[in-house]
């Protein structure tokens, strides 16, 4: 598959997506939006992919959306803005709810749209240098697609703050907010990101990887014995896996589960 906006590599399990516009600080516009989510699909689908980690080259991570494209939007009618968003939509909801995990590699600026494209991967890992911010309502505008995702991640109270205040915060902020997991020397970055990704590549499942996923993106709406009857079927399912039946064997035997 052809990109022009992405780079995308698999190798030993592990699909890295490199957002690559460092000549724009890897803004968004409506193709890069529609790359990334033909690349995240296409992963999803891989049987040779385990774990997938999206970073960026250039001097940002990304910094929100495109001045062109925010123009062209400005311009766009209901259907046409209503259309675009929800291109925005299917994306952040494919990277949320697919199977496999997504690691962020977060080396500088993520902006807006780009703080949303890490709000929405499993585990965020940030070099020192890396800052976050949703300033989409300093011009006017609401990150409302990402709003959803981002409460599920930091709680309404955090999350009410950071976007009413549309302010810019550091790596350590980000982390005492819940946005961010690991936070290292942007020396180490590259090096702490393959170390996790070949963990879990390793040492965990992939079966219960995504269905801890599946049952994180089914968990609104339900009551709490909705979920817990919902939680008792994915349990009952997941002793019937092979998966469960191997790594109950070797964990009986003593021996190293090989994922």
């Amino acid at each position: 598959m052809n990109y022009t906006r992405l780079l995308y590599s698999v190798e030993e399990r592990i699909c890295t997506i490199t957002l690559n516009r460092p000549e724009k600080r890897n803004a968004l516009d409506d193709e890069f939006i529609q790359e990334l989510s033909r690349a995240f699909v296409s992963a999803s689908k891989d049987t040779a992919i385990k774990v997938i980690v999206l970073e960026a080259n250039g001097s940002a991570f990304c910094a929100g959306a495109d001045l062109d494209y925010l123009q062209k939007m400005s311009s766009f009618n209901f259907e046409e803005n209503l259309e675009d968003s929800k291109n925005l939509m299917r994306l952040f909801q494919t990277m949320y709810s697919m199977r496999k995990p997504i690691i962020a590699k977060v080396h500088g600026p993520a902006i807006a749209g780009g703080c949303g494209l890490a709000t929405v991967c499993d585990i965020v890992v940030a070099s020192e240098e890396a800052a976050f911010g949703y300033t989409e309502v300093k011009i006017g505008f609401i990150p409302a697609v990402v709003l959803t995702f981002l409460v599920r991640r930091i709680g309404e109270g955090k999350a009410r703050s950071l976007l009413l205040r549309g302010d810019i915060i550091s790596a350590q902020q980000a982390k005492e907010l819940g946005l961010v997991n690991e936070i290292v020397p942007a020396a180490k970055l590259s090096e702490e990101v393959n170390a996790i990704a070949d963990s879990l590549c390793k040492n965990s499942s992939l079966l219960s990887m995504g269905l801890i996923k599946e049952m994180f993106a089914n968990m609104d709406g339900k009551t709490l014995s909705d979920m817990l009857e919902y939680a008792a079927n994915i349990n009952a399912v997941t002793r019937m896996s092979e998966d469960c039946r191997k790594g109950i064997a070797a964990f009986l035997s003593k021996e190293k589960i090989h994922w």
